[in-house]
């Protein structure tokens, strides 16, 4: 992969047909630091956010060990890292795909939600004494951009009894919940903590660790959320009274906030029609999250040399290349006045899911890729001093 000093720097060099993800490794290897460095327990990686090499690569060199799955096909890639710990956290799967994950790849750690998922998770692994199994629970995302509850998680009236029959047969025994992608309230963490230490005590049944899943925030111009030593702090305070608090591990999984920041998209623009411009990349691409999250981007004018880009600015919407009309990203993406046919912009925050949910539609989706080493248009790191805070430190798992 190509080294470049900026997105100017490449197009001076290059005027590419296809859009162009520019990766930034310090970037994810500098949220990474932090989280290793501040968040009280074990850090995992959620790969589903961005299972590319380089960036598994780059998680795997900051420290990280432990990697958050939810399929084979995320289990064969994360294999490549030397020391990879598997943690199979997707409620569901099926009797082949654990018996794989657990004889071939390794893998211990296995989420479940109701009684048919934990026997399905015993009889595949032939009744196996070394397993971690954590429980997970339904959690309201009520502070979160996107809510992912509904799907998965077992009720507050079915856990007690989850529970007590995987105590009986797991090695260790976990809770996990997740708040919600996009997390922009702390306290949610600090609830949510309080809940599990309720139906722990609720349940009788002692637990080993607590995961506390994703859904740590990256910033957007869209949203903006306070500094993640906030959320690190309402976390330390609600662990600090569980019950269980002297012999249990707490667990995170961000996946966004690690990664957002280590990829841009550059994109052409092909046409303007009013104030709609028409790029190269889209819903079916990198910007998936623009068009049906309702997530705002940071966006540039990176053409070389250009004499206009501090003139007036003018909001625009923006269509992807594909023939559907679906493929709309409606901003506002706010650029020069004078943006047309032929300049190029950078997007930015792409990391996090922008790789992952592109897809071949009318024959699109192929990348050029290159790495940049200035910093990204936003960022939650880049005025954060490294810290050690005194918060509760829990047994390893």
């Amino acid at each position: 992969m190509k080294v470049f000093s900026c997105a100017e720097d490449y197009l001076r060099h290059h005027r590419p047909e296809r859009p162009v993800l520019a990766f930034r490794p310090h970037a994810a290897t500098r949220a990474t630091k932090w989280f290793l460095d501040n968040f009280p327990g074990r850090v995992l990686y959620a790969t589903k956010a961005n299972d590319s090499q380089p960036i598994l690569d780059a998680v795997a060199a900051a420290g990280i060990r432990g990697f958050d799955v939810a399929s084979l096909a995320e289990i064969e890639r994360v294999k490549s890292i030397e020391g990879a710990e598997l943690y199979y956290m997707n409620p569901i799967k099926s009797r082949g795909a654990i018996a794989r994950a657990y004889y071939e790849f390794g893998a211990r750690c296995f989420a479940f939600d109701s009684h048919d998922e934990l026997g399905k998770i015993l009889v595949a692994t032939g009744g196996a004494e070394d397993l971690t199994l954590f429980l997970r629970i339904a959690y309201p995302n009520t502070h979160s951009l996107i809510p992912l509850e509904g799907k998965y998680g077992a009720s507050a009236e079915e856990v007690p009894s989850l529970l007590l029959r995987a105590r009986q047969h797991a090695a260790r025994l976990g809770i996990a919940f997740h708040v919600g992608s996009q997390a922009v309230v702390p306290a949610a963490f600090g609830e949510a903590l309080n809940q599990v230490g309720q139906l722990i005590v609720a349940s009788g049944v002692m637990v080993d660790a607590v995961n506390l899943g994703g859904g740590f925030p990256a910033r957007y111009p869209h949203s903006d959320p306070p500094g993640l030593d906030c959320y690190i702090g309402e976390i330390a305070k609600a662990a600090n009274v569980l019950v269980v608090k002297h012999a249990c591990e707490l667990l995170c999984e961000p996946g966004r906030a690690l990664v957002a920041e280590a990829e841009a998209v550059i994109v052409r623009v092909d046409a303007r029609r009013g104030n709609a411009l028409y790029i190269n990349d889209g819903a079916f691409g990198s910007l998936f999250d623009a068009a049906y999250s309702g997530f705002r981007f940071p966006v540039r004018c990176v053409t070389p040399d250009r004499e206009d880009v501090g003139a007036a600015e003018t909001a625009f919407s923006c269509y992807g290349p594909t023939c559907d009309s679906a493929d709309y990203l409606p901003g506002p993406f706010v650029l020069p006045d004078a943006v047309g046919e032929g300049d190029y912009l950078e997007i930015g925050q792409v990391g996090a899911y922008g790789r992952v949910l592109a897809n071949r539609f009318n024959g699109f989706g192929d990348f050029e890729e290159v790495r940049l080493t200035d910093e990204p248009m936003l960022s939650m790191f880049a005025q954060m001093e490294p810290r050690k805070p005194h918060v509760l430190r829990s047994a390893r798992i």
